[in-house]
């Protein structure tokens, strides 16, 4: 203590407030019972989170430059464009098949933040009208729709899980305007035998409001014109991490500004 006392004061103040964060006590007296409530360790990883950029420990998945991290999700399908710095479905005309894209990358539990932007021209009504999706794993739907004054099945309009949970509230922006989704994906448990064990999770802000929360998933999206059931389809065993996908479902919406944070959660029974 004596060498910390003829240091400059400029160090001995950071040396002194470590000193006060720690607890002492004396070897013969137990710890005051309030201690018996604290945990010092392990210390969460630090992760910086600029005010106008995307966290430390984000994977981005576009950022207006380049479209490396996706490829088109059909073998020999056309990439989308890019278009002042944002993400352009290039709409596949009827009968050929969409060219939905897909990250090169695979993902289990995810937060995803994405901004997307339905076409500023208002065609079509219902599910034609700025009709697209967000799959995580490739799998389950975050329905994209422009469901601004645009009546269609609750469990179809815009941030529904689709065909399952509709959305608290319709936070939706007007035609043209971007708009974002934050969401947290969490993937479906499988026993080792294929049984399910978990069902998948899904908590999504729209527009900075919260429109689903924490709603469990009976299974895969029904998608596609050969999906023609009364039953939603039931869950099948798949791998841990699939790619993310992102729909042409022949509308040209737009993305941007779409990162991800792999998540490591405590598992629970």
């Amino acid at each position: 203590m004596l060498a910390l006392l003829m240091r400059p004061l400029p160090l001995l103040i950071p040396a002194i407030a470590v000193l006060l964060l720690v607890p002492v006590f004396a070897a013969d007296q137990p710890p005051p019972p309030y201690t018996l409530t604290e945990v010092w360790s392990p210390i969460p990883p630090v992760v910086t989170t600029p005010a106008s950029g995307v966290p430390s420990d984000a994977i981005v998945l576009f950022d207006g430059k380049n479209l490396d991290a996706w490829e088109p999700a059909v073998p020999g399908g056309h990439p989308w464009k890019i278009e002042d710095g944002a993400m352009v479905i290039i709409p596949t005309a009827a009968p050929a098949r969409p060219t939905d894209q897909r990250t090169k990358q695979s993902f289990g539990d995810v937060q995803l933040h994405l901004e997307f932007r339905t076409p500023a021209e208002v065609k079509g009504e219902g599910q034609g009208r700025g009709n697209s999706g967000v799959f995580f794993m490739g799998l389950y739907e975050l329905q994209i729709l422009d469901s601004d004054h645009n009546p269609t099945y609750v469990n179809g309009q815009n941030a529904s899980v689709y065909k399952e949970h509709a959305p608290l509230v319709n936070a939706s922006r007007g035609p043209g305007e971007w708009q974002t989704y934050d969401a947290v994906f969490i993937a479906p448990r499988f026993a080792a035998d294929g049984t399910l064990l978990k069902p998948a999770r899904m908590t999504v802000f729209h527009n900075g409001v919260l429109v689903q929360y924490d709603v469990a998933l009976t299974g895969p999206t029904p998608n596609g014109p050969t999906y023609n059931q009364p039953k939603l389809p039931p869950y099948e065993a798949h791998a841990a991490k699939l790619p993310l996908l992102l729909q042409d479902h022949r509308n040209p919406n737009a993305f941007r500004n779409i990162w991800v944070r792999e998540l490591t959660l405590p598992e629970t029974k």
